[in-house]
């Protein structure tokens, strides 16, 4: 598995990532909400480098244009609920997509064990199509690696990019472990060293969720 960090050069991307960790900012919760998207615009044109293109013959008022265009099939897939606005901001880049959702979250058992349970999956086939799955936290890494599971079973996709803006290292060291092949790109835009012991990532932004849409019971 590929790791591309976006963080790591200097852009906008950085002034996003800074207001949506911001706590006094979070407090607009329609501006989070819209960070994220502008997060997924920023994501998908990225992944858009890396499709494959062929040049198409345009039809202009007053000639005919060559434009090369991509020609990859594309789904883009979200864990419901918190990356919904990532979900759409990438969806706008790549607006003839195919969408896929899945709800999975971390049910606890006795102690502090726990495991990832999958509630609702839907989704179209995958054979041969390049995968987008985005979820803003990559805490642990188990959800992605569960929910890539899932998917794949309506077929393989030829190229996987999972879109996880803040992940905790612990989540990326072990889906390096975890989903060793190279037709997986993760791309993150900050990699934060802490996790709790309830796999909250340190600095973290909070819970994503709840910021987006509001405390849940």
């Amino acid at each position: 598995m590929k790791v591309i960090n976006l963080g790591e050069v200097h852009s906008v991307l950085n002034t996003f990532v800074a207001q949506i960790r911001d706590r006094s900012v979070q407090k607009d919760r329609m501006r989070f909400r819209y960070n994220l998207e502008r997060l997924g615009n920023i994501f998908g044109y990225e992944i858009s480098k890396t499709l494959e293109f062929s040049t198409k013959e345009v039809v202009t008022p007053l000639g005919i244009a060559s434009i090369p265009t991509y020609d990859s099939k594309i789904v883009v897939a979200t864990i419901l609920r918190a990356g919904l606005p990532l979900h759409k901001g990438i969806l706008d880049v790549f607006d003839t997509a195919e969408s896929a959702f899945i709800a999975a979250y971390r049910k606890y058992d006795k102690g502090d064990d726990s495991h990832i349970q999958v509630q609702y999956a839907t989704n179209p086939g995958l054979e041969g199509k390049v995968l987008i799955l985005a979820d803003t936290m990559l805490a642990t890494g188990a959800s992605i690696e569960v929910t890539y599971e899932k998917l794949c079973e309506e077929g393989h996709p030829s190229h996987t990019h999972l879109v996880c803006p803040i992940s905790s290292v612990y989540a990326v060291e072990y889906l390096q472990k975890h989903l060793m092949t190279d037709d997986i790109t993760l791309w993150t835009a900050a990699m934060d060293e802490e996790l709790t012991s309830h796999s909250y990532i340190v600095p973290g932004l909070g819970d994503a969720g709840d910021l987006a849409f509001g405390d849940k019971l």
